[in-house]
């Protein structure tokens, strides 16, 4: 089985998270095919990012995570790539009144069903609109 992974994970294994414990738990429990988005990797960056401008962490604190993303993505996920055809899909996901996603996560959903992935998330709307699609989540 693959799974992709959103950031609310990504931040989670890769960083000292209130949730990193339920992260590393999933992994140790699970072995499937990861897979990255550049699309989920960037939200990843933007959290490291905004963590610097609020101070919680300094720059070399960031570089490190940055460099431990990097290392871990290249050894142990499938790096995927957004497709225009990923923007069309997320719009007509939030085109629809009944599911109530965010931009990003709507995003996120179409590429995990683009690539037939199950989705990893910690987001219970992302995971309850996935769910609603037909994409199977896992316990993350």
């Amino acid at each position: 089985m693959s799974v992709s992974l959103d950031a609310s994970v990504l931040v989670a294994l890769l960083t000292a998270d209130g949730l990193t414990a339920r992260a590393d738990a999933f992994l140790r429990a699970n072995t499937p095919m990861l897979i990255v988005s550049d699309f989920a990797a960037a939200e990843f960056a933007s959290a490291v990012a905004r963590w610097v401008r609020t101070r919680d962490i300094t720059v070399e604190e960031a570089q490190k995570g940055f460099l431990a993303f990097d290392s871990w993505t290249a050894q142990a996920t499938l790096r995927e790539e957004m497709a225009a055809a990923d923007i069309r899909a997320a719009e007509a996901f939030l085109r629809r009144l009944d599911l109530g996603p965010r931009t990003a996560d709507a995003l996120n959903i179409a590429i995990a069903q683009r690539v037939r992935a199950a989705l990893a998330t910690f987001d219970q709307t992302m995971a309850s609109s996935a769910g609603v699609l037909g994409i199977p989540v896992v316990a993350a």
